[in-house]
């Protein structure tokens, strides 16, 4: 794996949370909520990220939290059920992920029970994310990101 240290900026994201198992059904909740409601609030060329809260090797798969987010504006003021809150910036470790998107929990896996014990650095309070830049693209037929 290969990961760089990068410093990122906070972001303010609007976010939307789902409950339930890791896997395809985040993709489905992307592309049957979220990204509707992004479309109708011009949101579509903007960084996004999605934030696993839970462990699901302790968390049982249906009280497993994701939040789907999207970078807005300081004064953009989403209606319920969407949410604004604020990612830290800071130091981060990064990995670039190219592939089909039902490999990323292989991914998170590698990350944080390889990479980051050899790596001698610590977990502190701040949310680990994927970040998908503005030019990210998923391929729906091939599941390619």
């Amino acid at each position: 794996m290969n990961v760089t240290l990068k410093t990122l900026p906070p972001a303010r994201v609007a976010y939307l949370r789902y409950t339930g198992p890791y896997g395809p059904e985040i993709g489905t909740f992307w592309r049957e909520t979220v990204a509707p409601w992004m479309i109708e609030n011009n949101l579509l060329n903007r960084v996004r990220y999605g934030i696993g809260h839970d462990d699901p090797s302790t968390t049982p798969a249906q009280y497993c939290r994701y939040d789907a987010c999207v970078e807005v504006p300081a004064d953009f003021e989403p209606k319920y059920p969407f949410a604004v809150t604020h990612l830290p910036g800071g130091r981060y470790a990064v990995a670039e992920f190219t592939g089909p998107a039902s490999e990323i929990p292989a991914g998170w896996c590698e990350m944080c029970t390889q990479w980051m014990p050899q790596s001698g650095l610590e977990y502190d309070q701040r949310p680990g994310f994927e970040r998908y830049p503005i030019e990210a693209s998923y391929d729906e037929k091939t599941g390619f990101m």
